[in-house]
Order: C-alpha cells, then structure tokens, then sequence
C-alpha cells in the first residue's frame, strides 16, 4: 500500500468506529466466531504456509499457533459479557448520593505489528484481544513470512470488511508509513531494535504502546534438579521452531557439579527427539532466511561444539548445536541467540546466578530446574524477568488465565485471556450524582462548620 492507501484505511476505521458500530458485545461475539469458524476452515492452508516460511510440520503449527489462537477466541467469546460490563465501585459517604462504576471503553483504532517466527498466532491472538474489546484494527505482519502473511489477509478479508480490520502487507516501506499514522494504539511484537522505532513513533501522537521483544531468557540448572527431567524439558522449549523462539532458553547456567551429567542427558534426548541426524528429520524446521542463517552460524566457536553443528544452506536448517565452556564475554552471550544453538555455563553459588543474571537486560524469560522450593523463591523473587517456569520451559505462555509481556528491555505490557482484553481497554472512572440532595459544604463562601464535615468525612 502506499502512503495515501494506507492513511485512507486508517481513516475509514476511524469514522467507522465513530458509529459505535464495534461496541455491542453481540456484534463482538459474531465477530469472533467468524474468525473462527474462518480458522479451522483453513487450517490446511495455514500450516502450508508455515511449513513454507518456516518449516513447521502440521503438529507443531497446530500446537504453537492455530490451536492456541483458537483457543483465544473460545475464551474470548466466552467471557466478552462479563469483561466488557461496567463495574460497580463503593462511593464515599462524601459523595452522597452517588453511583461509581468503572466502564470498560475500546481505545478505538489499533495498530498489530508481529513478527515472523509464530507468524500466525503472534498476529492473530492480539487481534482476537484488540476485537474482543471492541476495537477495529490494522494488521501488520512480517514480511519475512510471506506465505502466511497472504492466508492471514485472504481470512481477514473473508471476515470482515476493511473498515473494520484490515491488512497492510509489505516491509519496511509499509512500516514506515504506519508508524507516522495517529493510531489510538499499537501493539508490537518483534526485536528490540524496531521496538525503539515504535515507541518513538507512538510519542509523537502521545499513543499508548505494547512492547513484546525479546531477551537472552536464562535457563538455571541447580544440583537438586531432577537432571533427566530438566534435559528433556530443556530440549522441547530450545530447539522448538528451531530455537527461533522468544521465550526459548537463550543458555543454560548450570552448577558446575551436575553440568556434565546434563549436556550427556541432553545429547541423548536431542537424539531421541530429532533423531540421529535432525537435518533429515521432516518434523524439524529451518531458519527463516539465509541473513539470520549466516548470522547464526558466526555465533560457532568450533572448539566449543560439543553436540551437533552441521548446516545445509540450501535448506536454511542448522542441527541442534550445545557448546560447553561457554563464558559471559563469548559472542554467542552478547545477543539473543534466536536459533537452535545452546551454550552452557556453570556457577557455583546461586547468589552468583542472581547477582550476573540481574547484571544482564531483563530478559523475557527465566527459568530454574530444581527441588529445592527455596531455591526457586530466591531465583524468583530476586532477578528482574518477564515470566517463566519452574521445572519447565516456555510453556507459561500457553494460558489464558495469565497475562504474558515483558519488562524493561524484554518489553511493557502484557496480553493473553482478560489481560489481552484488558491491554486493549480504556477503563474510564464514573461517578454517577444525584440530583435530588446537593450538600452545600464544597461551596464557597467556606464556613468552619463545613471544614468540620469534611473532615469528617475524609477520616
């Protein structure tokens, strides 16, 4: 689209929105079961295309993006009337006679900007929140998934009209222009380089924001954990989507007494998941393109691998690689890794692990393997993190009933069940008077006998 295409859009939402035409929790209702109903009757074209960008297979794409996305709208349609009713609020004697409510209010038109890696369902799940609220909105998705950027338009436009929510496909041109446009508010997904732009852009128009960025996401390993157990685990959540994960296990800080048992325990379940040679396994997928490829592939240091490395650059897939002696000043430490390359490093003492992980940004995820419910306090009271698990990895996010967003460098704000609605909600503070008494102590000329009944009633 260009620059006028795009304003145009942007403006008929507006006046659309304008009409109240979003507000009714009904028409928000058949909103979602139409998206729905859209969803599971393309399922097959939607993981063809994630197999094409990034070489999903069928349960993966159904397990980490259609199925959560559908599970989104079940929840959303579910409880849209409770969420979206006012509140009643206690209101102060010196108020009398008055009602308070809070009045749940959609901010108006949205700006959704994801990223690339869970094409699908980092697009749609903010949707399904944005239009739950009673927003209408303009989809951005990634350029670099242009498979599922063109199912994810063909099924919007199937749905709803442009008015409503619409679609700019494109890449950096296309975000430009979006980003000098005056949304009510933008929710982006992605690095955190874009994420300054973003936050930049929205301040010139005063515009709320969601950041969902990103991280080094530390893995902590103690000596009570259940070695086996963490191995497996630790596997599943780093190599998943080829390590092209947010919240995926950047490293693993390990205590140094139990850190050669688990890199032996993670060979065996990488073999037992992947297979003897994962780049033959049809069920693994490949890097996104051949720039994050070759970036992946600097981040090596031979003499460190002591699982896996072998790549195929016509395919774009790399083996699940471990890398022992790993430390805080190697390359591979100093950006987010983004891949399915896992570096190791061991501590002695878990102040150690606190004090260095604090002296890291604030990731958008930690995790700890451990028995020691101590032990996981600690971690988990002290050190700056978005969100995590205790004895697994990534899975935090896959629910409804929490909210998942970063801190600080890993992002602001938070979206999933009533926190996704909520994000997308403007809660507007109402007093309701009265007007058959009107007490006459707020008005000038004061008098001390009102001073008095005020203070009486502001105890």
């Amino acid at each position: 689209m260009t620059e006028q295409e795009i304003n145009q859009v942007i403006t008929r939402q507006r006046k659309y929105f304008r009409t109240g035409a979003t507000l009714p929790v009904n028409r928000r209702i058949n909103a979602l079961r139409r998206l729905y109903a859209a969803v599971s009757g393309h399922e097959k074209e939607i993981h063809a295309a994630l197999k094409a960008d990034l070489g999903k297979s069928n349960f993966e794409s159904y397990m980490c993006e259609t199925g959560m996305v559908l599970e989104e709208i079940r929840y959303m349609i579910k409880h849209i009337p409770r969420f979206a009713a006012d509140r009643r609020v206690r209101t102060p004697l010196a108020q009398f006679h008055s009602k308070s409510f809070v009045k749940p209010s959609p901010y108006g038109v949205v700006l959704i900007m994801s990223p690339w890696n869970y094409p699908f369902m980092l697009t749609l799940s903010p949707l399904v929140d944005a239009l739950a609220a009673g927003n209408t909105a303009v989809v951005k998705p990634s350029a670099y998934s242009p498979h599922t950027s063109a199912v994810i338009a063909d099924i919007l436009a199937q749905c709803f009209p442009s008015r409503y929510v619409a679609v700019v496909t494109g890449g950096r041109a296309e975000n430009t222009c979006l980003l000098k446009e005056h949304f009510d508010y933008m929710f982006f997904t992605g690095s955190q380089a874009v994420g300054k732009e973003v936050m930049r852009s929205a301040a010139d128009h005063l515009t709320p924001v969601t950041l969902e960025l990103g991280g080094k996401s530390p893995c902590i390993v103690d000596r009570t954990a259940d070695v086996k157990l963490a191995a497996r685990r630790i596997v599943f959540g780093k190599y998943l989507n080829c390590g092209q994960t947010c919240v995926a296990p950047d490293y693993i800080y390990c205590h140094r007494a139990v850190k050669d048992r688990l890199i032996k325990e993670i060979k065996k379940q990488i073999r037992r998941q992947y297979g003897k040679e994962p780049l033959d396994n049809p069920n693994y997928g490949k890097i996104i393109n051949e720039k994050h490829f070759d970036r992946l592939l600097g981040l090596l240091d031979e003499s460190k691998i002591v699982c896996g490395g072998k790549a195929d650059r016509e395919s774009l897939r790399i083996e699940p690689v471990v890398l022992d002696q790993v430390s805080f000043s190697d390359a591979v430490m100093q950006e987010e890794i983004f891949g399915p390359i896992l570096p190791v490093l061991v501590f002695d003492r878990l102040d150690e692990v606190i004090r260095n992980v604090n002296a890291m940004p604030h990731p958008l995820a930690l995790y700890i393997f451990t028995s020691d419910n101590r032990a996981a306090e600690r971690v988990l009271s002290r050190c700056g993190f978005g969100g995590g698990c205790v004895n697994d990895t990534i899975i935090h996010l896959a629910t409804t009933e929490m909210g998942f967003g970063g801190f600080g460098e890993s992002g602001m704000g938070a979206y999933h069940g009533k926190t996704g609605f909520d994000t997308f909600t403007h809660y507007k503070s109402i007093v309701d008077k009265k007007t058959w008494i009107d007490l006459p102590m707020r008005y000038q000329p004061y008098r001390w006998v009102w001073e008095r009944a005020v203070r009486a009633f502001l105890r």
